[in-house]
C-alpha cells in the first residue's frame, strides 16, 4: 500500500484543484479582484499551517540559513506569487476553458526543463524512454482536443440548457485579438513559472526536509509579495472588503485545502517521485472540472471532449509506465552494484 500512496495523493490533489477552479472562477466572476484573491488565499494558508508546522516539526533540527531563506523566497516569488497572479489575470483576457487547457502544458514544460537541467533523461534506446516522450505528446494533444474540438454534443447531456455557460466561454467572444494574445502569453508565463517551482522543490527539500515549515514559509513569503503587488494594482479600499459570501468561502477553500494541504502533499510527492511524476497528473483536473461544470452549470459535453479524455488517459499512463519502468531499472542496477561490492568485500576478507 505504501508504494501507492503518491498515486492516491495525486488523485486527491487533482480533485482539490478542480474544486479550486470552480470556486475561484465563481468568486472572480462576481467581481472580486484576482490580485486581492491571491493575497487572502495565501494569508489564510499561512495562518492555518503555522501552528501545525510549529508543533509537528519542532523536534526537527533543520537549520534555516540565510542562503536557504533566499532560495525559499525566490521559489515563492517564482512558483506561487507570479504563477498565481499571472494565471488569474490571464483568465480575464482569455477564457476559463483556454486556461484549463493550457495548464496541461505544464508536464511538457517541466519535462523539457528537467531534461536540460539533467534531472531527467531520454533513453530513446529503451522502451520506457520512448513511452515517456510519446506519452507527453499524446497527453498534451489530448488536452488541446479536449478544450478546442467540440464535435456533436453527448445525447444524455442534450436536454440540459447551458444556464451558466457564459461564465467560462462567452467572455472570449468579446475579447480582441490583441487581448487574446496577451492573455495567452501570460498563461504560458504562469505555466512556466509553476514548472520552475516544481523543479526547485526537488533541490530545496534535500537541503530543508521540514516539509510543513517549508510550505508555511513559501505561503507567507507569497502573501507578502502578492500584497505588495495588489497594493499597487488595487489601491481602492473597497476591493479589499470581505463579507460572509461565496468570496469568503472560496478564499477559505483555496487557502486551507489548496494552498495549505495540497501544496504540502505536493512537496511530499515530489520528494518521493520527482517533479515530472507530479506534473503528469495535471490533465486529470481538466476532466474533473469539466464533469462538475456539466452538472453544476449545465454545460454541454461534446464528443470532442471524450476523444480528448481518451488521449489524456493514454498519454498519462504511457508516461507513468515509462517512469515506473525507469525507476525499476535504476533499482535493479543499484542492487547489482551492491551485490558486486559485497562479492568484492567477501573476496578481500577471505584473502
Amino acid at each position: 500500500m505504501g508504494s501507492h500512496k503518491p498515486y492516491v495523493a495525486m488523485l486527491f490533489i487533482q480533485f482539490v484543484y478542480a474544486g479550486m477552479a470552480l470556486f475561484s472562477k465563481a468568486a472572480i466572476a462576481k467581481g472580486m479582484s484576482p490580485y486581492v484573491f491571491v493575497v487572502y488565499r495565501q494569508a489564510c494558508a499561512s495562518l492555518v499551517l503555522a501552528p501545525f508546522a510549529f508543533f509537528l516539526e519542532r523536534k526537527k533540527d533543520v537549520p534555516l540559513t540565510y542562503g536557504m531563506l533566499c532560495k525559499i523566497f525566490l521559489a515563492s516569488l517564482c512558483g506561487l506569487t507570479l504563477s498565481l497572479n499571472l494565471y488569474y489575470e490571464a483568465i480575464d483576457f482569455t477564457s476559463a476553458t483556454f486556461a484549463a487547457a493550457t495548464t496541461n502544458t505544464i508536464p511538457a514544460i517541466t519535462f523539457i526543463m528537467a531534461v536540460f537541467l539533467g534531472m531527467e533523461s531520454i533513453p530513446m534506446k529503451h522502451l520506457h524512454g520512448i513511452a515517456k516522450v510519446l506519452g507527453s505528446l499524446v497527453g498534451l494533444s489530448g488536452a488541446m482536443v479536449f478544450a478546442f474540438v467540440k464535435g456533436p454534443p453527448l445525447k444524455f447531456m442534450d436536454g440540459h440548457p447551458g444556464t451558466e455557460q457564459g461564465i467560462s466561454d462567452s467572455s472570449a467572444e468579446h475579447r480582441s485579438k490583441g487581448e487574446w494574445i496577451k492573455g495567452s502569453l501570460m498563461m504560458l508565463a504562469a505555466n512556466t513559472t509553476w514548472s520552475l517551482w516544481l523543479i526547485f522543490q526537488g533541490s530545496i527539500i534535500k537541503q530543508y526536509p521540514a516539509k510543513l515549515r517549508l510550505t508555511t514559509l513559501q505561503c507567507f513569503f507569497s502573501c507578502i509579495q502578492s500584497a505588495v503587488l495588489a497594493a499597487v494594482v488595487e489601491w481602492n479600499p473597497s476591493s479589499w472588503k470581505l463579507a460572509w459570501d461565496l468570496n469568503l468561502l472560496s478564499i477559505t477553500y483555496c487557502g486551507v485545502v489548496v494552498t495549505g494541504i495540497t501544496y504540502w502533499l505536493q512537496v511530499w510527492a515530489i520528494e518521493k517521485k520527482g517533479p515530472v511524476f507530479i506534473s503528469m497528473f495535471t490533465p486529470l483536473a481538466l476532466i474533473i472540472t469539466a464533469v462538475f461544470s456539466a452538472f453544476l452549470w449545465k454545460e454541454t459535453l461534446h464528443w470532442g471532449s471524450v476523444g480528448g479524455t481518451v488521449l489524456l488517459v493514454v498519454g498519462l499512463y504511457g508516461v507513468l509506465w515509462g517512469k515506473n519502468r525507469e525507476d525499476g531499472r535504476s533499482e535493479t542496477n543499484e542492487q547489482r552494484q551492491e551485490s558486486k561490492e559485497e562479492i568484492m568485500l567477501e573476496c578481500i576478507t577471505h584473502h
